[in-house]
Formats: structure tokens, C-alpha cells, sequence
């Protein structure tokens, strides 16, 4: 369970340094590449329950960029979907970015 746990939490940290590694001819160097798409454009929401929809969301999100390919997201669903640790981590995820979301709305104090 600690050794799943660190490599989550590896994942986490090094997968936004991986998105600012690009070739020379990638998209982003192009000054007439179209902008990519705004996906985030904001962390507030108006309730708690939509903060936690919007965590699960950034989740999901975060599974799709580090594995874009759909085949290999479905066949290894099965191995994770069975296994009580892997749904306890991603649970754990979601927490954190629910945590992030929560503070951002300054815990949607009135």
C-alpha cells in the first residue's frame, strides 16, 4: 500500500513537469497553432457538491492526460476496478483536489 501510495504521489508531482518538456516542433511553438482549449477556466463553484463534482472531473481528467490512449484506459479497467487499494487511492485523489477546490471557495463560508 506505501509503495502504491508513493508512486501516486510521484505521478502527481512529476506529471505537470512532463507537460512543460516539448520538442521544438510541437504545436506550442507555433505563433499560429489555435490556443488549446480552456477546460479549467476557474476552481469556484457556488455549492460543495459542485466542488466535488468538479473534483472528480479534474481526477478523470488527470487519468485521461496521462494515458490518452482510450483502448489501454478500457483493458486495464478491469484489473483496478477489482482492487479495493486502487479505488482507495483514486478516492484519495479526489480528495486532494477537493481539498484545493474547498479552499479556493474559502469553504463556501457565507
Amino acid at each position: 500500500m506505501l509503495r502504491r501510495t508513493s508512486f501516486l504521489l510521484a505521478a502527481l508531482v512529476l506529471l505537470p513537469a512532463a507537460g512543460l518538456a516539448q520538442s521544438a516542433d510541437s504545436p506550442a511553438t507555433d505563433m499560429n497553432a489555435p490556443e488549446a482549449e480552456v477546460w479549467l477556466p476557474t476552481l469556484l463553484t457556488d455549492t460543495p457538491q459542485q466542488g466535488f463534482e468538479l473534483a472528480v472531473g479534474m481526477a478523470r481528467r488527470a487519468v485521461k492526460t496521462a494515458q490518452p490512449d482510450v483502448e489501454v484506459l478500457k483493458s486495464l479497467r478491469p484489473g483496478y476496478a477489482t482492487d479495493a487499494g486502487s479505488l482507495i487511492d483514486v478516492s484519495g485523489v479526489a480528495a486532494t483536489w477537493f481539498a484545493t477546490i474547498a479552499a479556493a471557495n474559502d469553504y463556501w463560508r457565507e
